[in-house]
C-alpha cells in the first residue's frame, strides 16, 4: 500500500472460518472457543467484524515469527480500531521466555493501570507491546505500537508525537502497511 491508495473496509472482504488455509484454522483452533460466548472457533471468528478479523491476523503472524503464539492459550478480546490487539489468556512460560529474551525488555513498557510489560525492542515501527495485570489469573494484552518508544531516539520522538500528543492509536490499515514497509 502506498500514500495514492487507501484501503477501506469495503475493499476488504469479511473472512469466513471454512475458508481460512488449514494452517490457519489449526493455529486458531482452541484460541477463539469462547469469546463472547461462542460455542466454537469457527463461531468466533465468524462474528469477528473485519477489522477485528484483520488485527487477529497481523498478531497471529508476528507472534508466530516472534515464537510466542504457542503460548498464547485463548483469547478473551480482540480489537482492530482504536488499536490492534488481543486480551489473553497464557501458559505460565510467557513471562519468564520474554524476560530471557534479547529482543524484548521492560523498558518502558508498563503502563499506569498494568503491573508491567514488555516491549519489543528491535524494530522501529508495528512493535509487539505486552502488557499484563496482576490478578487471579493474570491477565494479559498485546498490541501493536506504530512507533518503538525503545528503539531509537527518533522512533521514540514519533511514538510520543504520535501516541501522546495527537492521541492517535493505531488500526490495522496504519499496522498493515508498517509491517509491509519494514519487509521491503
Amino acid at each position: 500500500m502506498n500514500s495514492e491508495t487507501v484501503e477501506t473496509a469495503a475493499d476488504v472482504q469479511q473472512l469466513v472460518w471454512s475458508e481460512l488455509a488449514p494452517e490457519l484454522r489449526d493455529e486458531l483452533s482452541g484460541r477463539l472457543l469462547g469469546l463472547w460466548d461462542a460455542a466454537t472457533d469457527e463461531v468466533a471468528f465468524n462474528a469477528l467484524s473485519v477489522d477485528k478479523q484483520q488485527a487477529l491476523l497481523l498478531l497471529l503472524k508476528r507472534l508466530q515469527a516472534k515464537q510466542v503464539w504457542h503460548l498464547i492459550r485463548n483469547i478473551t478480546n480482540v480489537y482492530g480500531e482504536g488499536g490492534v490487539g488481543i486480551a489473553f489468556n497464557c501458559w505460565p512460560q510467557l513471562e519468564s521466555t520474554l524476560s530471557r529474551r534479547k529482543d524484548f525488555t521492560r523498558l518502558w513498557a508498563r503502563h499506569r493501570n498494568s503491573s508491567g510489560g514488555f516491549y519489543e525492542k528491535l524494530r522501529a515501527s508495528a512493535v509487539l507491546h505486552f502488557l499484563y495485570v496482576n490478578a487471579t489469573p493474570r491477565r494479559w494484552y498485546v498490541h501493536f505500537d506504530l512507533y518503538s518508544p525503545v528503539h531509537s531516539t527518533a522512533s521514540a520522538f514519533r511514538h510520543v508525537r504520535h501516541e501522546f500528543i495527537r492521541k492517535v492509536t493505531p488500526d490495522w490499515r496504519m499496522i498493515k502497511e508498517a509491517l509491509e514497509r519494514a519487509q521491503r
